[in-house]
């Protein structure tokens, strides 16, 4: 393990560049983003926190969007899921009682964090130390909402993954309570950046966006891409991990200027279907 506070070892074979097609997909989610007056990121990767030098890729380029925005003057809140105590999922959607799940019972009767009496989870209420009211709220808030999200043995992470679940009750209160879409979440626009090493990337975006249109929400292309280091899922080299480090920094280091992500892009998108009999990466 590098020491601390030591920037990652280089692969040795020197950058070529961020790719055209990462580049692009960048261009075109800020240009998106800077139509929008009101924008949440949230942050969903994680790291061991005492080597504050590393930082996740996607959380990387987050935080990036978030100071272009800033810039922009549009009002834009960034969220790192994994500093919230989120608690599991109770599955009330399938419960011995049947679907209890976003019942009117279920609202958070804490008016600072469920200002808009919109937010009804079961878990909410049965763990008194449990964050999800931080999300929702600024949800509710939000005209755009983008998830930055990492590929682990090809699916989302297990941070992402808590967090959708314990949303559930967005959906279930229209689908199987009947009842109207939350007015706050109408017109909302979702999207999802996903950054994986190897393998199924192009699946797991694809997943992502199929719920959020059950969700109600838009799904503007614009708002979704995922970066696929290789298409190889069986490259588990040092050197590919190292080189995937190193196009990302390229990418960083090219700036977000006049809503365009500069960059030579040198390199062929890698980028696309992956083998559906490979094995599961380890990223």
């Amino acid at each position: 393990m590098p020491p601390r506070d030591a920037p990652p070892p280089s692969s040795g074979q020197g950058s070529r560049g961020a790719r055209k097609s990462l580049v692009d997909s960048c261009s075109r989610l800020i240009r998106r983003l800077e139509k929008s007056d009101s924008v949440l990121l949230l942050t969903t990767s994680t790291r061991y926190r005492g080597e504050a030098w590393d930082v996740p890729k996607s959380t990387q380029l987050a935080r990036r969007v978030r100071e272009h925005l800033k810039e922009k003057k549009r009002r834009v809140t960034l969220l790192d899921v994994p500093a919230l105590r989120i608690h599991t999922c109770e599955g009330n959607v399938s419960s011995g009682k049947g679907n209890r799940c976003g019942l009117l019972e279920a609202k958070l009767p804490d008016r600072s964090k469920n200002p808009t009496g919109h937010h009804r989870c079961w878990a909410s209420i049965n763990n008194d130390d449990d964050e999800l009211y931080v999300v929702s709220r600024e949800l509710f808030r939000s005209r755009a909402v983008v998830f930055f999200v990492s590929v682990r043995w090809g699916q989302t992470n297990s941070v992402y993954q808590r967090l959708w679940e314990r949303l559930t009750w967005i959906e279930n209160r229209i689908t199987t309570l009947g009842e109207e879409p939350i007015p706050q979440l109408k017109g909302l626009e979702a999207g999802i950046v996903v950054f994986g090493q190897n393998w199924n990337d192009a699946q797991v975006l694809k997943t992502q966006r199929q719920n959020y249109e059950w969700f109600g929400w838009k799904t503007p292309e614009a708002l979704s891409f995922y970066w696929q280091y290789t298409r190889d899922s069986e490259d588990e080299s040092p050197e590919s991990y190292l080189r995937a480090i190193e196009e990302f920094q390229e990418l960083l280091r090219t700036g977000f200027r006049s809503s365009e992500v500069l960059s030579a892009g040198r390199r062929a998108p890698a980028s696309g279907r992956s083998r559906s009999r490979a094995r599961p990466t380890r990223s």
